[in-house]
């Protein structure tokens, strides 16, 4: 059964503030002054809705921090990353029901985003963006094609895997150049990959790991919609891999391309 925390942290501030906000009308209708014997229960919604409301208000519309669990973003992101999601960038939405209430900007090319899996929006996918409303997206012989344009990729080097990433070790490190974006990729050239090529339905985005032969994405199960979109990913604020003597320092503040 999944937890949803942002329904259950919007329920209790909800409560608390509502327990606050009885008890004070009651206490004003008596035209007398709160005393210190106040219910327990009035104690601790007065004492935790400040600090609920707050952490409600800073997750739900401005930043919100995730953990990233599996490989399909390497070399960008790596397992045992934690990261910052800007809420803000695509929009100001209602916790719960993700409503956009204030338009803010939209996704753009290269952007790496965090989402809503489409078949299961209990779960929180981050992906690149590669494909926007309308695009024509392919994908033949480990390239990426944009409206019929082979996207240009640049050998690296052999990248050389680190703690739960280590079975990456020989894959081949490129350099894709998205228009407008540049970033690190990796490829196993003797492993099959899905080919083929559709085009972005309005209100949709097509979207793909850096690791792209290790990468449940667009390929497999389509395009996302921005109903589904909750926010892009900016900075790694802290890496822990338990096979890799815990914390890495050298990843602590980087910024997310």
């Amino acid at each position: 059964m999944h937890f949803d925390f942002s329904a259950a942290l919007t329920l209790a501030t909800l409560l608390s503030g509502f327990i606050a906000l009885v008890y004070w009308w009651v206490q004003r209708k008596k035209d007398r002054l709160i005393t210190s014997d106040e219910p327990l229960i009035v104690e601790y919604a007065k004492s935790f809705f400040p600090v609920l409301l707050f952490v409600l208000v800073l997750r739900s519309f401005i930043v919100e921090p995730f953990r990233i669990p599996s490989s399909s973003m390497m070399p960008t992101l790596l397992i045992g990353d934690f990261i910052l999601v800007n809420k803000f960038s695509y929009g100001i939405r209602l916790p719960v029901v993700n409503t956009k209430v204030i338009d803010v900007g939209e996704p753009e090319r290269g952007d790496v985003m965090v989402f809503r899996y489409p078949e299961d929006p209990s779960l929180d996918y981050i992906k690149r963006v590669i494909g926007l409303p309308g695009d024509r997206v392919g994908y033949y012989n480990k390239h990426v094609y944009i409206n019929g344009q082979r996207i240009s990729q640049n050998k690296v080097n052999l990248y050389q895997g680190v703690g739960q990433g280590d079975n990456m070790t020989g894959a081949l490190l490129n350099h894709e150049l998205l228009p407008v974006q540049e970033h690190d990729i990796l490829i196993m050239q003797e492993r099959p990959s899905i080919e083929g090529e559709a085009v972005v339905p309005e209100g949709h985005y097509f979207m793909m790991g850096d690791n792209r032969d290790n990468s449940n994405d667009s390929r497999y199960w389509g395009t996302v919609p921005k109903e589904n979109i909750v926010g892009k990913a900016f900075a790694i604020w802290m890496n822990w891999d338990s096979s890799n003597s815990g914390i890495d320092w050298k990843r602590l503040g980087t910024l997310i391309n």
